[in-house]
Formats: structure tokens, sequence, C-alpha cells
């Protein structure tokens, strides 16, 4: 399956253009609203180069968090970024394969990150987050899925100033709906915020 992460020219094309993303910071917001200011300890999964957990970090300056991710690039932006904060431990990992053993979280979070994944991983990848959570804890996953229609899908590639040729390859986008019904079936207990935009889906 095609994930063209690993590379640099593909990292950094995403963060020139990662706040021209529509609706992205509305998700933010509602991401940062449910993750409770209580939490102790945090793991940020495909951190990319550590925007959600610098934005989480703002109101819970002294969480612990762990930031995951395997493209060199994003490594070495996350690691810069936090290069004076001990409260964050970076890890490079690819999430195709199964998370290594990190230890029990108050939150994990994501963003933009696990429609990269197959439907079959990301499947596996939401029981294992389950059994990374301390009892009461919460799942935030900001995502880009498959939208309702191809003219939609169209309509946000032309908002964020790309083609159908031009279709990011690594995407294996997935209706919200299959994923809720995974995460239920899982255990998880829905709180889920769909927001539909006149582009695309976010949630």
């Amino acid at each position: 399956m095609v994930n063209l992460w690993a590379t640099a020219d593909h990292a950094l094309r995403y963060l020139a253009k990662a706040d021209q993303i529509p609706h992205r910071t509305e998700g933010e917001a509602v991401l940062l609203e449910h993750v409770p200011k209580t939490v102790k300890r945090i793991l940020d999964l495909g951190t990319g180069d550590g925007r959600l957990l610098a934005l989480l970090k703002i109101e819970r300056p002294d969480i612990q968090s762990v930031a995951v991710d395997f493209s060199p690039t994003m490594l070495e932006a996350v690691k810069t970024r936090f290069a004076d904060d001990s409260t964050v431990q970076v890890i490079a990992h690819n999430m195709d394969e199964t998370l290594p053993d990190l230890g029990l979280f108050d939150a994990v979070v994501s963003s933009f990150a696990i429609h990269h994944l197959t439907d079959e991983r990301k499947h596996s990848l939401y029981r294992e987050i389950f059994h990374l959570l301390q009892p009461g804890g919460i799942f935030c996953n900001l995502e880009h899925v498959a939208s309702p229609t191809p003219k939609l899908h169209e309509r946000f590639l032309h908002a964020i100033g790309r083609t159908l040729e031009e279709d990011d390859p690594s995407n294996k986008l997935l209706d919200v709906e299959t994923q809720l019904r995974w995460l239920q079936d899982i255990g998880f207990i829905a709180t889920a915020k769909v927001v539909r935009t006149s582009t695309d889906d976010t949630t």
C-alpha cells in the first residue's frame, strides 16, 4: 500500500499547507474542549510536528506526553518543538505495526493520521487504543474521512488546491459511520461530534 509520509518532500509540503485545511481550527477546538484539563498523561498518535500536542499543553502545561510518528521529517520537527520540554517523550513508530508497550493514558489523541492506515489496521489500532486507556479515559480523533459523495470529495480537494489527479495516494478514507460502529463494538462510549462541511467531512 502506498504511503508517502516517510519522504521529506511529502511531509514538508503538508506542513507548508497545514493551516489551510478547511475547518481544521474548528475541529481542533472541539477536540480541545473534550479533553479534560485534569488529564495527567496523553498519547498523541501520528503527532506530525507536534501541533496538536502543543495546543493541548497550553492549558495543560504539566501533562506527561508521548508523541508517536514514523516520518523522519516530522520526528525532527516535533523534537525541535519540544526540545526544552522534558514532559514530552518522542517515539519513532510506524502505526502500520502494533503499538509498543507505552503504559496507560488518560487520553489518546490523533489528528489527520489514522486515515493513512488500511481499514483492517484502523480497526485493530482502535482496539489497541481502547486497552491503553485508564478507566474513564478518552480517545479523541480529529480525522479526514470519506465524503458522502464523489462530488463532495472533489470539492474538498478544490478547497485545498488539489485536483483528483493530485489526490494523496497515501489516503485510505473510510466513512465515519463505519468507524463509529467499530468504536462502539469495541467498548467505547460514543461522544463523537461530526462536523459536516460544504467541502468534506471532519470528525
